[in-house]
């Protein structure tokens, strides 16, 4: 079965309706090709060509009758910090920030998939750190474009410094 394009996003009101889990690593769910099985054995070859997918948990990826195939995000070792306040919240970004690491976000709870380096860096800066397995549900997502692009609320706001 080929998917090209997400039929919606949505909780599952389980109802009359059968739920087959398809399940996908946090780094596969921006993945635009791929092939996954479902836990009933259903093959699928996922191909979004003209976007992005942005898979999230418990999304229906393909409908059969009453069957619905949905998005399993999978826990994996994270690194759960938990920030005191604003201030310690800032310091916690910018280090993982300068690091490139993908960085999620759950209740209180900042994660990041494990990095033992990371790990040993915030504890020494006196952080509250982790290591849990958790499943990376919701990306902290920056208002920050790539250099060059203008707009951005960075831009913005070293352009108001600088006058």
């Amino acid at each position: 079965m080929i998917i090209t394009t997400k039929i919606k996003h949505e909780v599952l009101c389980i109802g009359l309706k059968v739920a087959i889990l398809i399940d996908f690593e946090w780094f596969e769910t921006s993945k635009r090709i791929q092939h996954k099985t479902a836990r009933d054995g259903k093959i699928f070859r996922l191909k979004f060509l003209n976007e992005n997918p942005n898979l999230k948990q418990d999304e229906i990826l393909h409908q059969e009758g009453d069957i619905n195939y949905l998005v399993n995000i999978l826990p994996c070792d994270c690194l759960v910090i938990i920030p005191k306040n604003n201030f310690e919240t800032a310091s916690i970004c910018y280090e993982i920030g300068n690091k490139h690491l993908p960085l999620f976000y759950e209740e209180e709870a900042l994660l990041v998939p494990l990095e033992k380096p990371l790990f040993r860096q915030l504890t020494a800066m006196g952080f509250e750190v982790y290591e849990q397995k958790r499943a990376l549900l919701t990306p902290l997502r920056t208002s920050v474009a790539p250099h060059g692009e203008s707009g951005t609320l960075f831009s913005k706001i070293m352009n108001l410094t600088q006058k």
